[in-house]
């Protein structure tokens, strides 16, 4: 037993069916309990963006109003409801705290690493019977491998563990392009679906596809749309999968479980909804610049290497491998073995139509890394049959180097980062806390190791080095800094609102002078008035004293925008001070 390779478990697999599929189940489980649910609730909010999803789902249980979001007794039309259901019902099982905030976007990281999971055994198992032969070990070690390159990348980390709705899109929009290959793929089978309604995959494809306008609009149909055309063109296959799709039937499963919500909304709050989501938030979102996210075109070519490294070094080998530009080719092969020129596809629609896009964002591009995890996982699938070609070889040397900048650079991070007013002393306690210096030890032992397997031509282990070096890095140097951040950045603003909470006066308001952190409103569970400047701050403090029946005001700001608002120490009380901000109550002149 002590002798066993990885190759005798495999073929077990293939003997015993159920150890297989536990053995399956367990390796997602594994590698998504780390990636996505390690510690998942164990740090608050982070402003901006988490706490205005957050607070807006708690808005919808406090109102009993499952259709307009609200945000500070404000209608809040960034996106639509699909998130805040999920969320709103999370805390009606967990109860309002950060676990339930989160929770929908790991479960739907999880969903999508175990469907590719799928998709990918179940593609090795169509090629192993098409070609009359079997691989156990490829059939079960490149889905593994698949699975933790998914899990394991900056870009799934962040959104898998965030209260936003880009992971639960990328889920929508993942989900709904496997289903809709494997609906493709299956037709081929003479016991494929036959009839008006469309088949089981492509069912689940148009309901996802809802799912997805019902978190973030029409890119939610556009983006698969266009991959599925640009796809079923490039292969020749438009007008038959136009006829077995049943595109009228899926059209109104689309229209049926997401336009009620879009027409109660309107219905609702009429232009103000439609100007603000449609116009706002779609369409100048694409054909302008919005909130300042303005970037270079090569951004995303930055935001990809990055946010899916140190495995994005393949990718310009893992497409070149597949010669997508031999179409003809392409076209006589069956639809299973057209597998990774569609994961191509998706990639490279995506990316494109991102980068034409006027605003730039990183998690725009969520969307494809499932895909990218992909290719590169089937271009380890060639190893396993043929000889790494040349661009692989060099790609692996890149990869060395690019790891080793990686830990070079990690060495420098504490002095790298600039000051930032909500966490002054941030640098500083990174610093003393050494994990920059263990991920750029942990980085460069990996690059040598890597470097090693490379000259001896050990690729399965040279990949899983890499994925073990993110695992190390995720649990003993990413985990530990962002305990730091909270504690440096947000945690001074839960022990306020604590303290707001605990000292508010009847009718007294809460002020937050010169910053908006949305995150007091998530943990006062009140409203909170934004001021944005000094000046404005004090004409505020002067009408309010002649209206209010309220003795006073609490105010949330820095200590150096006192007097800046007209205030001397002998104006107010300090209830709290933490971190970079002051809470004081100022007591209304009548």
């Amino acid at each position: 037993m002590v002798n066993r390779t990885f190759d005798d478990w495999c073929k077990d697999f293939n003997k015993r069916p159920a150890l297989a599929v536990t053995c399956s189940v367990l390796w997602v489980i594994l590698v998504c309990g780390i990636a996505f649910f390690w510690h998942l609730g164990s740090i608050g909010l982070i402003d901006e963006t988490e706490p205005l999803f957050a607070e807006a789902s708690r808005q919808m249980l406090v109102r009993q109003d499952w259709i307009t979001p609200f945000f500070n007794n404000e209608t809040r039309f960034d996106k639509p409801a699909l998130i805040y259901w999920f969320q709103a019902i999370a805390y009606l099982l967990m109860g309002v705290n950060e676990w339930a905030v989160r929770i929908p976007s790991a479960i739907a990281a999880t969903t999508v690493v175990g469907l590719s999971f799928y998709t990918l055994q179940w593609y090795f198992l169509k090629q192993d019977e098409s070609k009359h032969m079997s691989l156990p070990t490829r059939r079960w070690l490149i889905p593994s491998l698949a699975a933790a390159m998914m899990a394991f990348n900056a870009h799934m980390l962040v959104w898998g563990r965030t209260g936003v709705s880009d992971m639960l899109l990328t889920c929508c929009i993942a989900s709904a392009l496997l289903c809709f290959f494997l609906g493709y793929a299956n037709q081929d089978d003479s016991k494929s679906h036959k009839g008006i309604l469309p088949s089981k995959w492509y069912t689940a494809f148009y309901v996802l596809i809802a799912g997805a306008i019902l978190t973030k609009g029409p890119v939610g149909i556009v983006l698969p749309g266009l991959i599925v055309l640009a796809f079923l063109l490039y292969v020749g296959k438009f007008r038959e999968v136009l006829r077995e799709i049943a595109i009228i039937p899926g059209l109104l499963i689309i229209f049926g479980l997401a336009a009620p919500w879009y027409l109660l909304v309107t219905w609702r709050n009429g232009w103000d909804y439609i100007n603000s989501f449609f116009g706002y938030h779609n369409i100048e979102r694409f054909t302008d610049v919005v909130n300042g996210h303005q970037a270079p075109w090569f951004f995303y070519f930055i935001a990809v290497l990055l946010g899916f490294a140190p495995y994005s070094v393949y990718l310009p080998s893992a497409m070149l491998n597949l010669k997508f530009w031999q179409w003809q080719n392409w076209r006589r092969k069956t639809r299973t073995e057209q597998f990774s020129l569609f994961i191509l596809i998706w990639f490279v629609v995506i990316f494109g139509f991102f980068t034409i896009a006027v605003t730039k964002l990183p998690s725009y591009v969520l969307p494809l890394i499932p895909a990218a995890a992909i290719l590169v996982a089937l271009l380890w699938s060639d190893i396993i049959t043929k000889s790494p070609t040349f661009g692989l070889r060099a790609s692996a040397w890149i990869n060395v180097v690019f790891v080793s900048a990686c830990a070079a650079a990690l060495f420098y991070v504490p002095k790298l980062i600039g000051y930032d007013p909500a966490a002054p002393n941030f640098a500083q306690a990174l610093q003393q806390s050494n994990v920059t210096t263990i991920g750029g030890i942990l980085w460069l032992v990996c690059a040598i190791l890597i470097g090693f397997l490379l000259v001896n031509k050990n690729w399965v282990a040279l990949i899983s080095t890499n994925l073990a070096g993110f695992a190390l890095f995720l649990l003993f140097v990413l985990t530990p800094a962002l305990f730091i951040m909270d504690g440096e950045r947000q945690l001074p603003l839960r022990k306020l609102s604590t303290i707001a909470v605990q000292n508010s006066q009847p009718q007294e308001e809460l002020i937050m002078v010169g910053f908006k952190k949305p995150t007091v409103a998530f943990y006062t569970q009140r409203y909170v008035n934004y001021i944005k400047t000094s000046q404005e701050a004090n004409n505020y403090i002067e009408s309010k004293s002649a209206t209010t029946t309220s003795s006073s005001v609490l105010i949330l700001t820095e200590p150096k925008k006192l007097p800046q608002i007209g205030l001397l120490p002998i104006d107010y009380n300090i209830l709290g001070d933490s971190g970079a901000y002051q809470l004081v109550r100022v007591p209304l002149k009548k």
